[in-house]
């Protein structure tokens, strides 16, 4: 049987899910075009279904998000799924070249060191907000690994890089564990620390 790669260029076969936590929500279903237009969107727990890259590409729609509003615009991301398409080909071909590895491999690695464990929620006690640390569901961090790595991407885009070099600098900089050039680790780092502080 022939080998379903994703693109036609990066299969999927003998990657791992080191973090057992993690393994059964990254998807690394093969495909060769990752995009199934909400084929699971109504069954609970749909997003462990989609590949991985598939993931990715649905974060950059809308990458500008943060909290309750967008912290940059994005209005000129959303809906182009062949752009997008195009910038993660770049991107995977740019870590390739630099690290002569199968850059979903790279990038499940990277997901695995920016998804954090801890985080903190606040809840009211009489007249006072306090705030209490919790274990983080597998499911959200992926999420939200996902999230920051599209963010510090899109973030430094904003310059003389393109998106595509700055996803996978962003990529390549949480695949190497570097919180100095690397937002997502440091968020993961800085969110850690303050629910240990929090406990």
């Amino acid at each position: 049987m022939t080998d379903i790669k994703i693109f036609d260029r990066w299969s999927v076969q003998g990657i791992e899910v080191l973090d057992p936590g993690l393994k059964n929500y990254i998807g690394l279903t093969p495909r060769i075009v990752p995009r199934t237009h909400g084929k699971h969107a109504k069954k609970q727990f749909h997003k462990s279904n989609l590949n991985i890259v598939e993931r990715l590409m649905n974060k950059i729609f809308v990458p500008g998000h943060k909290g309750k509003r967008h912290f940059f615009t994005s209005g000129q991301c959303v809906g182009k799924t062949g752009t997008v398409m195009i910038l993660v080909k770049k991107a995977f071909t740019t870590i390739e070249e630099k690290t002569k590895k199968n850059p979903i491999e790279v990038l499940v690695r990277a997901i695995e060191n920016a998804a954090l464990t801890e985080e903190i929620t606040s809840f009211q006690v009489g007249g006072i907000m306090a705030r209490k640390a919790v274990i983080s569901s597998p499911q959200r961090r992926v999420d939200l690994a996902l999230r920051l790595i599209v963010q510090g991407a899109y973030q430094k885009s904003h310059g003389k890089k393109g998106f595509s070099q700055t996803l996978a600098e962003e990529i390549l900089a949480a695949y190497n564990h570097d919180s100095q050039n690397s937002l997502a680790v440091k968020e993961r780092e800085r969110i850690e620390r303050e629910a240990a502080g929090a406990r």
